[in-house]
């Protein structure tokens, strides 16, 4: 029996045991096995004193010891309280550090931090610098496995809140902003590169099994992505308005002015909270062209002739940048940036041009999509001689805000209720029968072209 269970549990698990530890303690081996068996089917209690003996003993004898071992104490976690819940929080502790130990491949610098730091933050055990502190080391650290959504988060947001009590200043706020919504969508580039890969297999339904789980997955870890950056963008608020970035940015320049990270994120800071207007913006472009002439300096520049009214001279500038840019995704990031300004200045034609440039360098840009779905619903009224006409633009607005979502997953949410907003104002069922126009198109002659089918009733 002992030995089928052994068997079973190498199956399941995937547990690959050292020949030479079997041969040392078989002991270990019939715990291991007795333990995964309990463990998977979640009988946590019963797989506690098995797990305990093999940890101890064998502690290198498995991953399993510590990726079963953190489940079945978070169990006794959840069921204790007081002294004995805090011993079972200690010994958890232990066992991160000791994972990074026996196991030092899978378990990294970051993986440990932030498992330390979560469980602190969730058994209210670390103060905010202990908790910031932790996960700071880690990021600096280990960059490139810092990739937990909840972490990202939990590491800005203890910042902020540090900052908020006098103990950190506004410019580590900003760079650590920086830092994480910048790790953010690596990430998301990573996950949308998948989704827009079997999407149209998806489609056509040529999508294996292997694929769709790996789509599905994808999926949610976009839209988790998505979440945690929003929750970033709210924590960060009015720390980032104009009347907090100008004087800081003012009292910093002369000293920074040779740095071209700082000023590569301030002028785009301020450019992203429309503080264009005031003279350090002027400033902080000359000095970002100076440093480095990229394509990103020509889109500030020209933002600063569209404001002087220099529509032609602006154009120039922004197809330079985008002749400048090699690299699809920040062509793509460049264009869209293009498209909003247009879109700010009432010029919606241009607008959509560049959003559709954007789309062209990066498919699953569905900030683009977005964009030209809120150009569209905002010329109801310019297109079409008929009330039914005029709102059927809804329509074609509701189909380009769902088609971000289908290839940006992280904005899934927010294309959903730009989506739903739209279609509420499209005609109803009962306009549609009264029209007699079910099953048919409409066709728009204004600058937004095309058609759109009327849905059949």
């Amino acid at each position: 029996m002992k030995t089928k269970i052994y068997f079973t549990a190498i199956m399941l698990f995937g547990f690959i045991v050292s020949s030479n530890a079997q041969a040392q303690n078989p002991e270990c081996l019939t715990n291991l096995s007795i333990y995964a068996e309990h463990a998977k089917v979640k009988n946590y209690e019963a797989a506690y004193t098995p797990w305990k003996m093999v940890y101890e003993t064998c502690p290198d004898i498995n991953k399993a010891n510590f990726s079963l071992g953190e489940k079945i104490l978070q169990d006794k976690i959840d069921k204790s309280s007081g002294a004995e819940k805090d011993g079972y929080i200690k010994d958890l502790m232990a066992l991160y550090d000791n994972s990074a130990k026996y196991f030092p491949k899978r378990y990294t610098p970051a993986v440990v931090a932030i498992d330390k730091a979560l469980l602190m933050y969730e058994n209210k055990m670390g103060s905010d610098e202990e908790i910031y502190s932790t996960l700071d080391g880690a990021f600096q650290n280990d960059p490139k496995n810092f990739k937990n959504p909840k972490a990202l988060y939990l590491y800005f947001s203890s910042l902020v809140d540090l900052h908020k009590g006098g103990s950190k200043d506004l410019q580590e706020v900003f760079d650590v902003y920086d830092n994480v919504t910048g790790k953010i969508d690596e990430e998301i580039q990573k996950l949308t590169q998948v989704v827009t890969t079997l999407l149209p297999k998806d489609s056509t339904g040529t999508i294996t099994s292997k694929e769709k789980r790996k789509l599905k997955i994808a999926t949610t870890n976009s839209e988790s992505y998505g979440k945690i950056a929003g929750s970033v963008d709210s924590k960060l608020g009015a720390l980032a308005d104009c009347e907090n970035l100008i004087p800081l940015y003012e009292k910093s320049f002369e000293e920074k002015k040779g740095d071209v990270t700082w000023v590569k994120r301030a002028v785009g800071r301020m450019f992203n909270k429309e503080c264009t207007d005031d003279p350090l913006f002027q400033k902080l472009f000359e000095a970002q062209l100076a440093l480095d002439p990229s394509a990103s300096a020509y889109v500030y520049g020209g933002t600063l002739k569209m404001k002087n009214g220099d529509s032609s001279g602006a154009l120039e500038d922004f197809d330079k940048a985008m002749s400048l840019e090699t690299d699809p995704y920040k062509k793509s990031d460049i264009a869209y940036k293009v498209a909003v300004i247009n879109k700010r200045k009432g010029s919606k034609s241009t607008a959509r041009k560049y959003a559709q440039m954007a789309i062209n360098s990066n498919k699953a840009n569905g900030k683009a999509y977005l964009l030209i779905a809120n150009l569209y619903a905002t010329s109801a009224n310019d297109c079409g001689s008929s009330t039914f006409e005029k709102r059927a633009m809804y329509w074609k607005a509701a189909d380009m805000a769902r088609q971000a979502g289908r290839v940006d997953p992280s904005l899934s949410s927010q294309a959903n209720q730009a989506a739903a907003s739209y279609s509420a104002k499209a005609p109803s069922k009962t306009d549609i029968f009264n029209s007699g126009m079910a099953g048919k198109s409409v066709s728009f002659s204004c600058w937004v072209g095309g058609s759109v089918k009327v849905p059949s009733l």
